[in-house]
């Protein structure tokens, strides 16, 4: 199959940014060339074969968006995190509102949305917040809304949430049936799930904690100081931002807008509008 060209991996993302309105462009190169390759290698296809899949078979956009954005992702991934949002963020937000709205965004297979909603029934307040969680791909939000996981990914999971938790087990929040974890769906009854792209898609709503983990590290600059720009303008003042432990705001435009309120687990407060 040989080596992907930088041409190749252009003519790629033009494709599908003109037929299905995704834009690519903008997305790391070392990470969209390893993504490619996974496909090729999958389907058993050159660049060539990718290109005319892309262009004759309409279906075929759904698996090649799930396969460039998926992203490895666990429950209560980083725990300290998440000790920090229930001890000392949430109850900020709380003593200046008593319900308020969470963006999940770019919320992959769900993990993360199931450990917020986890959190919030832990302080009682899960009936008080409003929670949208939101991904570009159609496939891995039906995933989410399902929240069915591989057993053997819970071992982590539980590791996880005891370490965040000091007690207690995750065995509480799922039941296992054929085989697989399956949460349980009162978690999620106020979280709605749509189809978002963060890279061309609008401002779509304002909220008081927008958690964008572990995304950003999959685009270039340029992308990154856009989706955070869009991102500052849908929290309201004194909401917070929430990004993943390898990715930064120092360097954008609107890192002036922000403070930060924990630099080891990258939560930030919105300041100015």
């Amino acid at each position: 199959m040989g080596d992907i060209e930088i041409a190749d991996l252009r003519k790629i993302a033009e494709v599908v940014k003109e037929k299905y309105q995704y834009d690519f462009s903008n997305y790391a190169m070392s990470s969209f060339k390893r993504r490619i390759s996974r496909i090729l290698e999958l389907y058993n296809l050159s660049v060539e074969g990718l290109l005319k899949k892309l262009t004759t078979e309409k279906g075929f956009v759904e698996t090649f968006l799930t396969e460039i954005t998926v992203n490895v992702t666990e429950m209560f991934r980083d725990p300290s995190f998440w000790a920090i949002l229930k001890k000392e963020i949430i109850p900020s937000i709380l003593l200046n509102h008593k319900s308020f709205k969470i963006w999940h965004a770019g919320c992959s297979s769900g993990e993360e949305v199931f450990s917020m909603a986890i959190v919030l029934k832990e302080l009682g307040i899960l009936e008080d917040v409003t929670v949208i969680a939101t991904d570009i791909d159609h496939t891995i939000l039906n995933n989410a809304k399902l929240g069915e996981y591989n057993l053997k990914n819970m071992e982590l999971n539980e590791k996880n949430y005891i370490q965040y938790h000091r007690s207690g087990s995750l065995k509480d929040y799922y039941e296992v049936k054929n085989g697989k974890a399956v949460m349980d769906k009162s978690l999620i009854e106020r979280v709605s799930f749509r189809k978002h792209d963060l890279v061309t898609g609008e401002v779509f709503n304002k909220f008081d904690l927008v958690l964008c983990r572990n995304v950003m590290i999959y685009f270039n600059q340029n992308l990154q100081n856009e989706v955070l720009t869009k991102i500052h303008s849908s929290l309201f003042k004194y909401g917070y931002l929430a990004i993943g432990s390898k990715e930064s705001l120092i360097w954008c435009d609107v890192a002036h807008k922000f403070i930060v309120v924990n630099n080891e687990e990258k939560i930030y407060k919105n300041i100015k509008d």
